[in-house]
């Protein structure tokens, strides 16, 4: 009855005692195996956090001597490691993590320091071999038994290494820092410009600017992380110094040591000491040195230097002849300048034949091309090869169908191009090129793409039997289709088949066939890009064509006060705003004004822009007739007049890359805070800034108006949406 009664009540036997316990204790205190540890050091987090930890349990914990000596040949390695890898990385971006390795590699000298001196004050008295052997042997080696020189080499390392390279590496590092942010806003408008020319797509510019940031973020880290190598240099001589005196106070008055043994003992231990710490930290600072003194040098160390001293073979010529004369000087050693006269003499030989046989194959091969040249057949003149269409677009072969007839059975393709060419001469003022339309077999079947002077200036995806339905306000379609972007303003839309049309309708959904997709697509292409198909002989036959009345005009000022290119140049800076330049004569006139006066392109249209003041107020004026506008606060306009640098027409913008960060974030807020207000506002700034305000503007919002207060006319009804 008693065994029944002690079993559970879920009838299964109850184990034995010394099992449970066992078992409970191997599930409560179950240790990692050695490869779990391996394992998890092997994570590059983990095992820098357990590196990081250990160098801080250095300086509070003391440690034996056999651990220290492991420990100061970690730090050696450690040193040549990074001064290796500066010789041999192509750019200082390789090395970009270097800031944080000063930081650790600092951090361990001044731990294995601390650890030593608490073994040298310590044990210091028992013998020289109190540090470990790894002191012991730097102290005897470079002293030699005499306490003094061992003195003298450390005070050398340590001038050294402060003075010569601490100072001039943290020098470089300050004056590139402050010249690549200064540089910065400049490169990052060639790329904008490069990315708008078409010379770079976007995942390029992306990459430069990236590039761009990491290296305004390495060297401003490197002008910081300089400073860690000089107050490691001042450390080291202070616990040197402390070492010293400490240490023979301690022998002396606490171990009965007489003072010649304390000195000689806690000398040679220190000194030692100092020397295992001094030398990584050259090391490492000559590291630094070659990292940032190699900022505009690509490839290796070791391949520029040889690069660069054998391109020249006269130098090399010349020092072997200085080599030889100092080995004719009477008392000079004969044999060592002979032997570096010889071996200067023979790289500047070879170095000459090298570039002899560079310049013979570059003139083999610029005669084989003449000579293919020649061979051409005479049916294919060179000049074919240099027409180029200024418009193409290129369509896919499974869209070829929309060039007759698109899927709705409407208009064709062609005939909303050239509706859409006639409407842009309407707006801008003169006639767009031709579009070339023709099939493109390498493009997938249902792209298309731009092309402007055989450049991509853009494209996209349409279907010819779908149509492209978007939600006006901005909601998700629930329609099933084939999810997309809008290739003109990047809106989120839909493809849908023609059967869910009605459906769509009924939803008020906005409903775009694939022919209108492509012409709007190519008419905001063509409006960002109208300055550039606007060509000389664009200009030429614009004056040809106006009246005799204003014929005269044009003889007045072509070419006395201006020329057709200087008229051409004016007319596309206007056009970069969007500016209609129909109204032709009053552009004339406000040139004939200022023109003459040596007044370059830029200021000229600025003052014709007063001049068509009523027209740029009427082109951005709201459905009720008032301007819509947004003005610049008056910390914003000091800010900017402050930063102007330069004088006359030579001034330009000099603020600080945060500070407009600053304004570029006002300006979307203000729109966007317009844009819930349904307005679309012009920015109107005084007259003095709206240029270089345009050219921020314009690089994240190039569709927005920027006005001076000149250009709003006396007789427009102003409405002020918000302020910035």
């Amino acid at each position: 009855m008693t065994d029944t009664a002690s079993q559970p009540a879920t009838g299964k036997p109850a184990p034995a005692a010394g099992k449970a316990t066992a078992g409970g204790r191997a599930g409560a205190l179950r240790l990692p195996t050695l490869g779990q540890i391996g394992t998890l050091l092997r994570q590059a987090d983990i095992g820098l956090a357990v590196g990081v930890v250990t160098i801080i349990m250095v300086l509070i914990l003391p440690l034996p001597p056999f651990l220290l000596d492991l420990l100061l040949a970690v730090s050696i390695v450690f040193s040549v490691l990074i001064l290796m890898t500066s010789l041999f990385i192509g750019t200082p971006l390789e090395f970009s993590a270097f800031p944080t390795v000063l930081l650790i590699a600092a951090m361990m000298r001044l731990a294995l320091n601390l650890a030593s001196t608490r073994l040298i004050l310590a044990e210091g008295h028992t013998g020289t071999d109190a540090a470990g052997q790894v002191i012991q042997a730097f102290g005897n080696f470079v002293m030699n038994g005499n306490f003094v020189i061992g003195i003298i080499v450390f005070a050398i390392l340590i001038i050294v290494n402060f003075i010569v390279i601490t100072k001039g590496s943290g020098r470089i590092a300050e004056v590139a820092a402050r010249f690549t942010l200064d540089a910065m806003p400049g490169k990052q408008m060639a790329i904008d410009a490069d990315l708008s020319a078409g010379l770079i797509d976007e995942g390029e510019a992306r990459t430069r600017r990236k590039t761009l940031e990491d290296e305004s973020s390495f060297f401003g880290a490197m002008d910081g992380a300089s400073k860690f190598v000089r107050g490691d240099a001042i450390a080291g001589l202070l616990i040197t110094f402390i070492n010293i005196i400490g240490g023979i106070i301690i022998g002396v008055g606490q171990q009965g040591m007489t003072f010649g043994a304390a000195a000689n003992n806690y000398t040679l231990l220190t000194v030692g000491d100092g020397l295992v710490s001094q030398i990584p930290a050259l090391i490492v600072s000559t590291s630094a040195g070659l990292l940032v003194s190699k900022a505009g040098v690509s490839g290796s160390a070791s391949k520029a230097l040889a690069t660069q001293f054998t391109g020249y073979p006269k130098a090399l010529g010349m020092s072997s002849a200085v080599m030889l004369v100092l080995a004719l000087v009477p008392g000079m050693p004969t044999l060592p300048f002979v032997a570096l006269a010889g071996v200067m003499g023979y790289i500047g030989w070879r170095a000459s034949r090298r570039l002899a046989e560079a310049a013979d194959t570059e003139k083999t091969e610029k005669s084989e091309a003449t000579k293919t040249a020649e061979v051409a057949p005479a049916d294919a003149p060179v000049s074919d090869a240099l027409k180029m269409d200024i418009l193409k677009l290129e369509l896919g072969y499974g869209i070829l169908t929309l060039v007759k007839e698109d899927a709705a059975g409407g208009d064709r393709l062609t005939e909303q191009i050239k509706a859409l060419r006639r409407q842009l001469a309407t707006d801008l003022g003169f006639v767009m090129p031709s579009v070339r339309i023709l099939d493109n077999m390498q493009l997938e079947p249902n792209i298309y793409r731009v092309r402007i002077k055989e450049v991509d200036a853009g494209g996209g995806q349409v279907f010819p039997s779908q149509f492209m339905v978007m939600d006006p306000a901005g909601g998700e379609i629930d329609l099933p289709g084939n999810r997309t972007t809008e290739p003109t303003f990047g809106l989120p839309a839909t493809w849908i088949d023609q059967g869910l049309r009605d459906e769509a309708e009924i939803k008020g959904l906005t409903i775009v066939d694939p022919a209108s997709v492509i012409s709007t697509h190519l008419t905001e292409i063509l409006k960002a890009n109208v300055a550039d198909l606007l060509s000389y002989a664009n200009v030429q036959e614009l004056l040809d064509g106006l009246s005799k009345e204003n014929q005269k005009l044009v003889e007045d000022i072509v070419p006395s006060a201006i020329t057709t290119s200087g008229i051409q140049r004016v007319l596309q800076t206007l056009l970069n705003e969007r500016v209609s330049i129909r109204d032709l004569p009053t552009i004339l006139e406000g040139i004939a004004e200022v023109a003459g006066s040596g007044r370059n392109p830029r200021a000229i249209a600025e003052h014709v822009r007063t001049r068509l003041s009523r027209q740029i107020c009427a082109a951005n004026a709201s459905a009720d007739g008032g301007l819509p506008i947004l003005t610049l606060s008056p910390q914003w306009e000091r800010d900017f007049h402050e930063a102007m640098a330069g004088e006359g027409e030579e001034r330009h913008l000099a603020m600080a890359p945060s500070r407009l960060r600053d304004f570029i974030t006002a300006v979307q807020t203000a729109y966007e805070s317009a844009a819930q207000m349904g307005e679309i506002p012009a920015l109107v700034t005084s007259p003095g800034l709206r240029t270089h305000i345009r050219t921020i503007i314009e690089r994240f919002r190039p569709q927005t108006t920027v006005m001076s207060q000149n250009e709003v006319h006396p007789r427009t009804k102003l409405k002020t949406v918000g302020s910035i």
